[in-house]
This record gives structure tokens, C-alpha cells and sequence, in this order.
């Protein structure tokens, strides 16, 4: 084609034309970012028991959060956005720093921090049991909270 571009209908589109396409595509409106994560596995102590608290068991936790726009889509800095590794170490630290009898108030406390440490508009936590402690066959049970920032 010789460097020629063809637009949809087959017209010959010259350069400038494909530049002012890309440009109005990135003034269409802020780009909305969500950061999820997904299986993070952590030995806890919770559970309705006192057995279960005190033997403790796994747990998988699922996370979104959602952080709205950020420059990070187009400065590439991990300044510009939420740093995963550091969620998981938080959140890790929150699952584990005390025991609670219900997935609820788990994941509860868990969104109630990384709103208070993050500059989030939304954020999304699911916890599972792979194995929990009752006398049926079932896979997992789980629990999610979604929570909005205030305000």
C-alpha cells in the first residue's frame, strides 16, 4: 500500500487524518481504573468456634479497588497509583493482627482500612473458606463487602 492508509469505507486516509483520530480518542473522557486481586492465600484464626480460631485455616481473599482516574495511565509511575504488593501486605496484616468469629466482620474491617489508607472511591473484598468446617460436601463458602469512599 506504499505507506497509504485505508479508513473503514476503503478511502485513502492521509496521516494527519489518523493523528486527529488518535487525538480525539483520548479526549472521549478520564479513563476510570480498577485493581484487582485475585487468590491472595493467607493462615488465619477466624471462625465461630473457639476450635476453629484457635487451630486457624486457610483463606483465600479476592480484592477490588477501585481508584478512579489516575496518571498512571500515562506517566507509567507506580507514585501515580495503588502499589498491589503493598495491598496484599496490608491486607495480610489486617487478616492476621486479630481474630474474628465471622467472614463479615473480616471483610469488613479489611475495607474500613484500605479506604482509610488508599485514595479510593470504591473498594470490593470477598474472603473464602476452601475448607470450612462443616459436615456437608461444599467447596467454599465465602463473603463479600463492597464499600464506597465518603463523601
Amino acid at each position: 500500500m506504499d505507506g497509504e492508509q485505508r479508513g473503514d469505507d476503503g478511502e485513502d486516509l492521509d496521516d494527519d487524518d489518523s493523528r486527529e483520530d488518535l487525538e480525539d480518542d483520548g479526549e472521549q473522557g478520564a479513563e476510570s481504573v480498577t485493581i484487582e486481586i485475585a487468590g491472595l492465600s493467607l493462615y488465619t484464626h477466624h471462625g465461630v468456634t473457639e476450635a476453629e480460631r484457635e487451630v486457624g485455616q486457610r483463606l483465600v481473599l479476592d480484592l477490588r479497588l477501585d481508584i478512579g482516574e489516575t496518571d498512571a495511565t500515562v506517566t507509567d509511575s507506580i507514585e501515580d497509583t495503588v502499589d498491589y504488593a503493598e495491598v496484599c501486605q496490608l491486607v495480610a496484616l489486617v487478616a492476621q493482627q486479630r481474630s474474628h468469629k465471622t467472614l463479615e466482620r473480616l471483610c469488613s474491617t479489611i475495607a474500613d482500612r484500605l479506604l482509610a489508607d488508599y485514595d479510593l472511591e470504591g473498594v470490593w473484598v470477598k474472603a473464602a473458606k476452601p475448607e470450612p468446617p462443616i459436615a456437608l460436601p461444599v467447596e467454599e463458602v465465602s463473603v463479600e463487602v463492597w464499600r464506597e469512599a465518603d463523601g
